[in-house]
């Protein structure tokens, strides 16, 4: 699938805003949100105010904006105000400590950081003796000793010319989920969102005008930010965000959300969908009858989890693949052609290896290490030259997942690198135990760690969230043991099962299994 042509001068934010209006789609709804809805023409004058404003302030090309916002059109408006004048937007989880803040401040030089006012005693703390931050921008209530979002934007001109960037130039960073270590700053370019919007939005969702996009994961995470923001403002769709959900999501009111926003388009993570069928077991009062592709990251979706949705729901869910260096998904499932369990295939545009520790590719059926590489790889980690060499070697992004592919040329997830483990000199991987627990129909989430005998040798310990109605107990560990042993090699049930109230995870979704472990 060829992209299309991205001239050598070119401006991420002028072509997915400014292009709208020029194709005849300003009075198009671009964002609706809280029962308001903004029209493309209205973004774009709030990006031209926000992007005067910053030059206002003193904020030159390749410096860096610290946003800590919910999902919201300022949100959108304060990303691509930045990316307009050739600065650099730097989105934050909005649910860390003090310490993080300081160390996002510091690591990127940000020079202003926009913050809503509701998150201000999070991040107070560590505005102090900050070396390089001159500008805190509050947005939501005023608070006496910041400069107000209205404020910033009243004496701003509504007209604004692009910088004239290059489409290889630096446009916005993604913070890793810091699995090993301290987050590190991916820095992206101007023109890779379109490789994702082009190979993934437009080659494996088809998203179109009259699409409605609907994502539970959040904008300031790559997978958030492609659903939500990217793929509707490349296609002129709509999108919905929610402003009032940074924090935990609740089955409940999300599916309450869903049937009256009527998205066609929705995407979010294996718990939450598991949530979602659990809350429809008890009341299945929600119509989910728009949707008509819903899409699936950051952990493996269980087949038992696709084939329950379909059924209730009617639309398939397409899991994928992605990572922040990446951008977004490069190995999916295709709409009529899920093979349950698989990841997929990799996305038209993307290069797929799964290789060995000797760096050779490995035959069907055979665990290795997988590789990619595509137009929407990040150069390298902000100030990370040794971890950079090591992952991005040349065009090829070393993932540290580990895969192996069917004859049919379907990819299979046996978990991250760092996962794995060996019982009985064998290796297990924590995804097939996992994926046969959740088919136990008292099982809502489960996640799987080695954990050490009393004769020193290793061997899985499962944890195990219930469904709310199911009385965990001791019965109940023996029942799911011997469930295993009927559906996986005997030497990999979990010796031990824990249950737990909740698994802890990232901001993306992911299970943080370090923690278990």
């Amino acid at each position: 699938m060829p992209l299309p042509n991205i001239p050598d001068r070119f401006n991420l934010a002028s072509y997915m805003v400014d292009r709208h209006i020029s194709e005849g789609r300003g009075s198009k709804a671009a964002i609706v949100t809280n029962g308001q809805r903004w029209s493309y023409a209205q973004f774009a004058t709030q990006v031209n105010q926000v992007g005067n404003a910053l030059r206002r302030l003193g904020v030159q090309e390749e410096q860096r904006v610290l946003l800590l916002l919910p999902d919201s059109p300022e949100f959108a408006a304060a990303f691509f105000g930045a990316v307009k004048i050739g600065a650099v937007p730097v989105p934050c989880n909005t649910s860390l400590r003090p310490a993080d803040y300081s160390y996002f401040l510091d690591e990127t030089g940000a020079r202003v950081l926009f913050v809503h006012s509701s998150l201000l005693p999070q991040v107070q703390s560590a505005l102090s003796s900050r070396p390089y931050l001159c500008h805190t921008i509050a947005v939501g209530d005023r608070c006496d000793g910041y400069l107000s979002w209205e404020e910033l934007l009243s004496d701003s001109s509504p007209v604004l010319d692009a910088a004239p960037t290059g489409k290889d130039d630096v446009a916005f960073w993604l913070w890793t989920s810091g699995s090993t270590g301290p987050p590190k700053g991916a820095v992206h370019l101007q023109h890779d969102w379109i490789c994702c919007c082009e190979y993934y939005g437009r080659g494996i969702l088809d998203i179109r005008e009259s699409d409605i996009t609907f994502s539970t994961s959040k904008l300031y995470h790559a997978y958030g930010l492609g659903n939500s923001l990217m793929f509707p403002f490349y296609a002129g769709a709509t999108t919905i965000l929610d402003s009032a959900a940074h924090g935990k999501t609740q089955a409940g009111v999300l599916l309450g959300k869903i049937s009256k926003a009527r998205p066609t388009l929705f995407f979010s993570v294996p718990t939450l969908y598991a949530s979602m069928l659990a809350e429809t077991d008890r009341l299945n009062s929600y119509d989910l009858s728009s949707i008509r592709l819903a899409a699936s990251a950051a952990e493996p979706l269980p087949a038992e989890l696709f084939r329950k949705w379909h059924t209730r729901f009617g639309s398939e869910i397409l899991d994928g693949i992605g990572s922040t260096e990446v951008l977004h998904i490069y190995i999916s499932a295709r709409a009529g052609a899920v093979r349950p369990g698989s990841t997929g295939q990799p996305v038209p545009g993307y290069k797929i290896r799964v290789v060995d520790e000797s760096g050779l590719d490995v035959p069907h059926g055979v665990v290795g290490e997988l590789m990619v590489a595509s137009e929407s790889n990040a150069p390298c980690y902000w100030n990370r030259h040794k971890l950079s060499s090591e992952r991005m070697r040349g065009e090829w992004f070393v993932s540290g997942d580990k895969y192996y592919t069917d004859e049919d040329g379907y990819f299979w997830y046996m978990g991250r690198s760092d996962d794995m483990f060996r019982v009985s000199g064998q290796w297990v991987s924590p995804i097939e135990i996992e994926s046969a627990l959740v088919e136990h129909p008292a099982v809502l989430e489960a996640a799987v760690v080695p954990f050490e005998q009393t004769n020193g040798l290793h061997a899985p310990k499962a944890f195990v969230v219930a469904k709310p109605e199911i009385h965990a107990d001791e019965a109940l560990a023996r029942e799911l043991q011997e469930f295993l042993k009927s559906r996986i090699a005997p030497y990999k049930y979990p010796r031990l099962i824990e249950f737990v109230a909740e698994l802890p995870k990232t901001a993306a979704g992911k299970v943080l299994r370090r923690e278990l472990r």
